[in-house]
């Protein structure tokens, strides 16, 4: 298991290239990216909703809370990524994914 710091270290790297990825795209799909104490919210007016993805230090993961449910990514040290343990998709890969949903439209992050 990660310790606090490396946790800190890679969820920071992750979160941060996860955000530059959403901000260059949002505009042209019509949402907003917004990082905030750590956290990265991702909102849609039409329809409206809200994604949000936060570190959870206590326990090593980041949390991704989005279309009603909740996703725990872990740090896989061999893809140095945070991976959804029952699919082994990267946090890039699941926020793809349901921004797709929500917008009706394929997006490539």
């Amino acid at each position: 298991m990660l310790d606090e710091q490396q946790f800190k270290k890679y969820c920071d790297q992750t979160l941060e290239s996860l955000n530059k990825a959403l901000s260059r795209v949002s505009d042209q799909l019509d949402f907003e990216a917004d990082m905030n104490n750590g956290a990265l919210s991702i909102e849609f007016e039409d329809p409206p909703a809200k994604f949000v993805v936060s570190p959870n230090t206590p326990v090593r993961q980041i949390w991704v809370s989005a279309h009603s449910r909740s996703f725990k990514l872990d740090w896989n040290e061999e893809k140095q990524s945070f991976l959804l343990p029952d699919t082994g998709q990267s946090l890039q890969e699941l926020i793809a994914e349901h921004i797709s949903q929500q917008i009706q439209q394929e997006v490539k992050l």
